[in-house]
C-alpha cells in the first residue's frame, strides 16, 4: 500500500482550499445581513433624497460642480482616482436627485435578486454622493456604511475571511471609539460625568434624550462606565470563543438600543446591531428565525467548491483582507499614539481614503458641557425681523424634540457645528447666509419655515443662546423642554467674495 506523503506546497494548497471554503455555518447569518444592509441602504439613500440638492445642486450651499472643477484643476488625468464619483459624467441637479432614487431601487432589488450587481451599484451610487455632499456627508456613519457596503460585495458566497473582516470592522468601530475618549484626555470622559451632559448637549437630542437627562447622577456616572466598558472590553471578546462571542453581541445591542432611546442618530445605531450578526452564527439565528423563512434566507454558495477558481478567489480574499486590515491598523495606529505612520503606510492609506472601504472611528472623543445655538433671522426694513425655523434642531423651547431615525437631516445637524468655530464650519455657513439672503427655494426647502416665501430679506441677523433642558417641575409648570438664555450677536460672515 502507498503512502501518502504530505509536502509543504500541499499543505498550503489544502490551507487555501479551506479558506476558500463558503462559511456553511454563516450562509443565514450572511442572507440576512444582506436583507437588513438593503433596509439601511434604502434609509440612507431615502433620507438623502430631498435634501442633495440643497445641499449640493447648482444652486445648493455648497455645489458640486465647483468641486469637480477644482479636483480637475489640481488632479487632472488623476481625478477619477482621487475624487471616485459617477457625477464626473453629469454633475447636474437631476444626476443628484437619480443618483438617490437609484439608490433606493438597488436596495429594493438587493431584497429579492442580483445580490452583487445591487452591492455594486449600491456601493457606487453612496461613494458618489458622499463626494457630492462634501462636508455634510463627512460622518462616521457615512463612512461605516460604505465600509460595510464594500464588504458586502463579496459576501454572497463569500469564505470566513469576510465574516472575520465583519468582525474586525465592528471591533474597530467600538474599540476605537472607546479609546479616542482616553486618547483626548476630555475630563467628562475620566471623571465618569460625559452622561450629564450628552443627552442635552449631542447634535440633535428626541425626547428620549429629555427622560434621560433627568436620571439620578449616581445612575449617570454608572452609566458612563458602562459605556467604556462597552467600548474597550468588550470589542475584545469578539474574537474569542462562541460563548465570548454571544456576550459581545448582545451587549453592544443593549448599548446601541440604549443610544436609540436617547439619541437622534440616524441609521448609525441600527447599521451596528446588524452588524453584530456576524458574532452569532446559523446554529443560534435558526433558534429566532422561523423554518420557511430561514431557508429562504439564507444564501447559497454563488462558486463551486473546489478548484483552481476557488483557490484563486480565496487568494484575492485573502490579499484583499491583507490590504484592508494593514490600512485600518495604520489609521487606528496614527489616532492612538497621535503620530503619523511610516511614509509607505500613510502613502498607502491616503490613496484608499477617497474610497473609504477602510477608516478609522471615533465618536464623541469630547464632550461638550453647554449646548449653543444659532438663531437667523431677516428682515425686509430692518426694524421687523422674523426667525428661520429648522426642522428638527431646538429652536421654540415648547416645542417638542422630535425623533427622525433613521433620517439624517444634515443642514440641522451641520449648524450644531458652527459655534464651535471650526474654520470648515464657516465656509459653509458663510454660503448658506448667502442662498438665504437670495431666497433659493433649493435651499429654503430644507427648513420647515421660510420667513420669506415671496421676496427675499434685505437683511441677516445672527444671534447665539445657551440652550438648556428644563426639569420636571419646570415642564410640568410650563410646558417647556428647553430654557434659553442670549447670548449676544453671532457674526453673519459673508461666503467668501462678499454676499
Amino acid at each position: 500500500m502507498s503512502e501518502t506523503r504530505t509536502t509543504p506546497g500541499t499543505r498550503l494548497r489544502g490551507a487555501i482550499a479551506a479558506f476558500a471554503r463558503p462559511a456553511d455555518d454563516y450562509r443565514l447569518v450572511s442572507g440576512l445581513f444582506l436583507r437588513l444592509l438593503a433596509l439601511v441602504y434604502l434609509a440612507a439613500f431615502a433620507s438623502l433624497a430631498g435634501q442633495i440638492t440643497g445641499l449640493a445642486g447648482s444652486l445648493g450651499i455648497l455645489p458640486f460642480t465647483d468641486q469637480l472643477r477644482a479636483a480637475e484643476a489640481l488632479h487632472g488625468a488623476w481625478r477619477f482616482l482621487q475624487l471616485p464619483t459617477l457625477f464626473w459624467i453629469d454633475a447636474g441637479d437631476g444626476a443628484l436627485r437619480a443618483a438617490a432614487a437609484a439608490g433606493c431601487g438597488f436596495s429594493l432589488l438587493l431584497l429579492n435578486v442580483f445580490p452583487r450587481l445591487a452591492l455594486v451599484a449600491l456601493f457606487a451610487l453612496y461613494l458618489s454622493l458622499f463626494h457630492a455632499g462634501q462636508v455634510f456627508m463627512n460622518f462616521q456613519w457615512d463612512y461605516l456604511l460604505l465600509e460595510a457596503g464594500f464588504l458586502g460585495i463579496f459576501l454572497p458566497g463569500g469564505s470566513r475571511v469576510v465574516v472575520w473582516l465583519y468582525r474586525w470592522l465592528l471591533f474597530r468601530l467600538r474599540f476605537l471609539s472607546g479609546i479616542s475618549k482616553l486618547v483626548s484626555g476630555d475630563p467628562s470622559w475620566a471623571g465618569l460625568t460625559a452622561l450629564n451632559h450628552y443627552f442635552e448637549t449631542q447634535p440633535l437630542p428626541h425626547v428620549g434624550s429629555w427622560y434621560a437627562h433627568q436620571l439620578p447622577e449616581w445612575l449617570l456616572r454608572a452609566g458612563t462606565g458602562a459605556a467604556l466598558f462597552a467600548e474597550l472590553v468588550v470589542p475584545f471578546m469578539m474574537f474569542l470563543p462562541r460563548p465570548w462571542r454571544l456576550f459581545a453581541a448582545w451587549a453592544t445591542i443593549a448599548m446601541q438600543l440604549l443610544i436609540i432611546l436617547t439619541s437622534n442618530h440616524n441609521f448609525f445605531n441600527l447599521l451596528t446591531i446588524v452588524l453584530c450578526l456576524f458574532l452569532f452564527d446559523d446554529r443560534a439565528l435558526r433558534r429566532v428565525v422561523p423554518v420557511a423563512l430561514a431557508r429562504r434566507i439564507a444564501l447559497r454558495p454563488a462558486l463551486p467548491r473546489g478548484g483552481t477558481g476557488s483557490i484563486l478567489r480565496a487568494a484575492g480574499l485573502g490579499a484583499l483582507g491583507l490590504l484592508l486590515v494593514t490600512v485600518s491598523t495604520t489609521l487606528a495606529g496614527e489616532m492612538i499614539f497621535q503620530r503619523q505612520a511610516p511614509a509607505p503606510l500613510a502613502a498607502l492609506a491616503g490613496w484608499l481614503q477617497p474610497w473609504r472601504i477602510a477608516n478609522r472611528y471615533h465618536v464623541f472623543p469630547n464632550m461638550l458641557t453647554e449646548r449653543l445655538e444659532i438663531r437667523i433671522e431677516g428682515s425686509r426694513d430692518g426694524r421687523t425681523w422674523r426667525p428661520y425655523v429648522f426642522r428638527y434642531k431646538p429652536g421654540d423651547p415648547a416645542r417638542r424634540p422630535a425623533v427622525v431615525i433613521p433620517r439624517q437631516p444634515r443642514l440641522d445637524w451641520m449648524i450644531w457645528f458652527v459655534p464651535l468655530g471650526h474654520p470648515v464650519n464657516w465656509n459653509w455657513y458663510g454660503h448658506f447666509l448667502e442662498r438665504l439672503r437670495e431666497n433659493n427655494p433649493a435651499v429654503t426647502g430644507l427648513l420647515a419655515e421660510n420667513p420669506f416665501p415671496g421676496a427675499p430679506p434685505r437683511f441677516l441677523r445672527a444671534s447665539l443662546w445657551r440652550y438648556r433642558f428644563t426639569d420636571a417641575s419646570t415642564r410640568a409648570e410650563t410646558g417647556d423642554w428647553w430654557t434659553r438664555e442670549y447670548l449676544g450677536p453671532f457674526p453673519a460672515l459673508p461666503a467668501p467674495g462678499g454676499m
